[in-house]
């Protein structure tokens, strides 16, 4: 069995995304991993951090990133599709430049890669979600997350990412554009690898936040450019009032304990729970999404009601072991 790592990155360190933690967390357990590099700026350093890691295992090949063909975001899929494309493993494992794998869940992940590679009918590996909001010790557990998402896809040419890169669907002789088309698309079934992404995302200094959702609104524009980047105005992020949010009491994947120690922002963050006067900002504030969150909690287990998913779950297929609900409690 082989399995193949791919991603894709534009910026990465620039953005200060953890592209040196990500890449390491996966290269344990796959072959090769794959990185489809766009054109960077020129003070853009990711492709010499990715080189300093001096792994054979890594295969890096350029290309140029075009918004006008692939508009609101589906830039991201089709850079996905690059990487995808020339994996040559049986399963692909996806980890974008934010997410990061632990240490503890490797074994559990090349065990259902083993497990599951000669039933045909399994398209996927799911993986639970953690993400991180404003500091290492806060992870949102909101409606408005997704807690489940796809990460490891069966080499199957005819599986594509779609939309934002966030997932992948099945569509039968895809026209290399239409990443944002929802007709004509199938869902991948899938089965729980038992694992989990930390997903670092939302985990920055609040001005160079302030930079990677200014690059977030561009690649998203239906007509990006020149114009749309002169009027969008640079500011520090407001994460809102943290204690809010839940603690996270478990561990962190140990390749991220460097990155964590330098976080030196904290005096720039709100402990506490409400700002009075302070409007919702953010999804995960607004009252609607706290009271599907509050129901979910409360008489579902942690279920996510009404989501939508790019998948269905292979009928009879085990669930994976319920963590202790304890080690993420309310700040």
């Amino acid at each position: 069995m082989k399995i193949s790592g791919f991603t894709f990155l534009r910026n990465g360190a620039k953005l200060h995304y953890p592209i040196v933690e990500s890449i390491r967390s996966a290269l344990p357990i796959v072959d090769e991993f794959v990185i489809a590099l766009g054109d960077s700026d020129p003070d853009d350093d990711t492709r010499e951090k990715i080189e300093a890691l001096g792994s054979d295992k890594i295969v890096i090949f350029d290309t140029v990133w075009d918004l006008e063909r692939f508009p609101n975001g589906t830039e991201y899929a089709h850079q996905t599709d690059l990487a995808k494309e020339r994996c040559t493993g049986d399963w692909l494992l996806y980890v974008q430049g934010d997410e990061v794998l632990h240490e503890d869940d490797l074994p559990t992940i090349v065990a259902s890669c083993e497990r599951w590679l000669d039933h045909p009918e399994v398209d996927a590996l799911l993986f639970d979600y953690l993400h991180f909001w404003g500091d290492y010790d806060h992870a949102l557990d909101s409606h408005r997350w997704y807690k489940q998402e796809m990460r490891i896809v069966r080499n199957d040419p005819s599986i594509h990412s779609i939309r934002d890169a966030q997932s992948f669907r099945r569509i039968q002789d895809f026209d290399g554009l239409s990443y944002g088309v929802k007709e004509g698309t199938e869902k991948l079934v899938a089965v729980h690898s038992g694992a989990r992404i930390f997903h670092y995302g939302w985990v920055r200094p609040p001005a160079r936040m302030g930079s990677k959702v200014k690059s977030f609104n561009a690649h998203h524009e239906s007509s990006p450019g020149a114009e749309r980047e002169q009027v969008m105005v640079e500011k520090p992020f407001d994460y809102g009032p943290l204690g809010a949010i839940p603690r996270f009491e478990e561990t962190h994947p140990a390749i991220m304990k460097e990155r964590i120690a330098e976080l030196d922002w904290s005096a720039d963050l709100d402990q506490s729970t409400r700002i009075a006067g302070r409007k919702p900002v953010h999804p995960h504030e607004r009252t609607k999404y706290r009271a599907i969150t509050w129901l979910e909690r409360t008489f579902f287990g942690g279920r996510h009601l009404f989501a939508s998913r790019n998948y269905v779950m292979l009928p009879g297929a085990p669930l994976p072991r319920k963590r202790n609900a304890a080690t993420q409690r309310e700040a």
